[in-house]
């Protein structure tokens, strides 16, 4: 009974991961594909249904979309149609901000997500895993003397919601292991245990 048990729970081990990761995969295909009219489906253009074509479709498009932005000529339509949506009061406040955001969060240079961190929370002596975002600036930075760093403690096993810190620089203690390895500890709840640090010569 008990080999019974081992086997069904490896078992389980090895397709659950599989089976999401195609759920997942197949839920933003069809997602994508749902931004595309009918006659940009493949069954419309060439009489045969060809599964996640208006997939491609739509990824070519933001290609092309990043090509011609990377351009001055490309910059000023980009800047125009922003200046276009800033006069439409909800689309702007919702447009700036998930822009703001998205800068923020995918900039080359910028400090989001880019460096994972042990903190105390929610009490002093209890630690948890947080991701440095930045630095307090504005009146946030006038009213902190010392040198704090922002930080976003994530929930597990969800890591999409959470809670934004300001803590003293002093407080936070850097960790050498990578994002993507924190990540997994944090919604294993603990249970995918890091890579082992390579002690530096």
């Amino acid at each position: 009974m008990r080999a019974f048990k081992n086997y069904l729970i490896a078992g389980f081990l090895i397709w659950a991961p599989l089976i999401i990761s195609v759920w997942v995969v197949v839920t933003l295909v069809a997602m994508f594909e749902e931004l595309l009219p009918e006659s940009l489906s493949a069954k419309a253009l060439f009489g045969v249904d060809v599964p996640g074509m208006r997939f491609l479709i739509v990824l070519v498009v933001l290609l092309l979309t990043g090509a011609l932005t990377a351009n001055f000529i490309g910059q000023a339509i980009l800047n125009r149609w922003e200046r276009l949506l800033g006069r439409i009061p909800l689309v702007r406040s919702i447009y700036n901000s998930v822009k703001q955001v998205g800068d923020t969060v995918l900039a080359p240079n910028g400090e989001a997500f880019r460096q994972a961190v042990l903190v105390e929370f929610p009490r002093q002596g209890a630690w948890t895993i947080a991701f440095v975002t930045g630095a307090p600036s504005g009146e946030t930075k006038q009213h902190l003397q010392a040198d704090y760093v922002n930080v976003y403690v994530p929930t597990t096993p969800n890591p999409t919601s959470g809670y934004f810190l300001m803590v003293p620089r002093s407080d936070i203690v850097e960790l050498k292991m990578s994002v993507d390895a924190a990540l997994k500890h944090i919604v294993s709840m603990g249970v995918v245990a890091p890579p082992p640090s390579i002690p530096q010569e």
